[in-house]
């Protein structure tokens, strides 16, 4: 398991994630910061991901923990436990550092590593993302990539499940 896990993005709990976020910052590397749920992982958290890291040489991305997602989602979320998403994002070409949050919002994981960039998808606009004063305070900036949002882990569980 140990090989397999080289190949694998580096799972750290926050104060461990911006210690290497330092490090990256003498190496003069671009930090990006995306987040989410990443339940039933579907193409359009690729496309996500993938536009993310376009924005610069280190993509960080923050899962929201068990609980958080409980309460955004409703009591039989998430699908997948928090470790094993973890595992998954960890696992894309694209990313560079994993970590679980516990908090509501992103707010406090974008105060403790201050990324260059906060990346939102396609659901958002500049206008709208709720974190944006908090990343202007600091110098950062907000960026809206991935495609449109034609895809959603709760759209894919009512097609299954066959709930309108």
């Amino acid at each position: 398991m140990s090989e397999i896990n080289n190949y694998f993005a580096l799972i750290l709990e926050r104060n461990r994630l911006a210690a290497r976020v330092a490090i990256e910052r003498r190496k003069k590397k671009r930090i990006v910061l995306a987040n989410g749920c990443f339940d039933l992982f579907h193409v359009g958290h690729i496309r996500y991901l993938a536009g993310a890291k376009e924005l610069g040489e280190c993509l960080i991305v923050g899962i929201n923990s068990d609980e958080q997602v409980r309460k955004l989602k409703g009591e039989n979320r998430p699908f997948t436990p928090e470790n094993e998403r973890a595992e998954i994002i960890s696992a894309l070409k694209c990313v560079d550092f994993v970590t679980i949050f516990p908090e509501p919002t992103v707010e406090e994981l974008i105060r403790a590593i201050r990324p260059d960039f906060h990346a939102k998808g396609t659901d958002y606009t500049v206008d709208t993302v709720p974190e944006r004063e908090i990343v202007k305070e600091y110098g950062g900036q907000v960026a809206i990539v991935g495609d449109p949002k034609d895809h959603s882990s709760t759209e894919i569980f009512r097609l299954v499940s066959g709930k309108q």
